[in-house]
């Protein structure tokens, strides 16, 4: 298929780029603290304790499945929806052991639920990969019941930091569009190199500085800072190797929640930026 935009709400060279991503970084080898942690932070804001007792859900975009696995846990079936044949292959080998999750090959716009059907549903750093992140919003607000929370990760626009830290991601995006556009071993290289040279240092440097009695979490790359080092290389390919990424405001994310039939919206307070939880409408307006 020809990759690029088509009339579809997907781009096919980011699904064949995380394709790649989750073959190579199967997550298999993965530090199960370090999942565990970022699992805690992605859904601090989910309110668990409203689901009802059989609850059934959606993962959009599940990659690896290494979110599904600990959400499935705590539900009775969890369907993980993903769009890269070859990720879903990587998620229903790390997943053979849940006899609960059930796996669909599909994008955003063709999720193979029935509408209003799901007590929840998550995409974790996937919507603002797509070419019309509103309507990939939109689309997952149909398939969820009346009252039902949809709990988002969308990549921050740094509307939370200062002028100098902006600056510095302007820099690194020019670096990223150069690199996604290469062929994958290049990328995957190239990934690596700054994996080693950038992520791994500003990381080790937060922690020490961490230890001192500094507060670090306003420096590049502190979330890292507890991280393995299998995480940070996985992270630096999925952020340098992947073409399509938008970015939003606090604001932005607000509004199009808003015009998706969201209502009490709210946001993670820290890292990462911006988790935001919100719940379908009980009725139209």
């Amino acid at each position: 298929m020809m990759e690029g935009y088509t009339h579809e709400n997907i781009d096919h060279g980011v699904v064949k780029a995380f394709g790649e991503e989750w073959t190579q970084f199967d997550q298999q080898t993965a530090s199960f603290t370090d999942l565990q942690n970022m699992f805690d932070q992605f859904f601090r804001v989910f309110p668990w304790n409203t689901l009802p007792p059989q609850a059934i859900g959606f993962d959009l975009g599940c990659g690896s499945g290494r979110w599904a696995r600990f959400v499935s846990q705590r539900v009775t079936r969890l369907h993980c929806i993903d769009p890269s044949e070859a990720a879903l292959s990587v998620a229903m080998q790390n997943l053979s052991d849940l006899s609960n999750c059930v796996f669909h090959l599909a994008s955003v716009d063709h999720i193979p639920l029935a509408d209003n059907s799901n007590d929840f549903g998550y995409a974790l750093g996937v919507l603002h990969h797509i070419p019309d992140t509103a309507a990939g919003i939109r689309s997952c607000v149909r398939k969820l019941k009346a009252g039902a929370p949809l709990l988002l990760y969308l990549y921050y626009a740094f509307d939370n930091r200062p002028l100098w830290f902006r600056m510095i991601w302007r820099a690194s995006n020019v670096v990223r569009t150069g690199i996604s556009r290469c062929p994958f071993l290049l990328r995957y290289t190239l990934s690596q190199i700054i994996a080693a040279l950038v992520y791994w240092p500003l990381a080790r440097a937060s922690f020490l500085l961490e230890r001192l009695g500094f507060n670090v979490e306003a420096l590049p790359l502190s979330w890292y800072r507890r991280r393995n080092f299998y995480t940070m290389r996985t992270d630096a390919l999925d952020r340098f190797g992947t073409r399509l990424e938008k970015r939003f405001t606090a604001e932005q994310i607000l509004q199009m929640m808003k015009e998706a039939g969201l209502e009490r919206i709210t946001f993670n307070d820290s890292m990462p930026y911006w988790c935001v939880i919100g719940f379908k409408k009980l009725c139209a307006e």
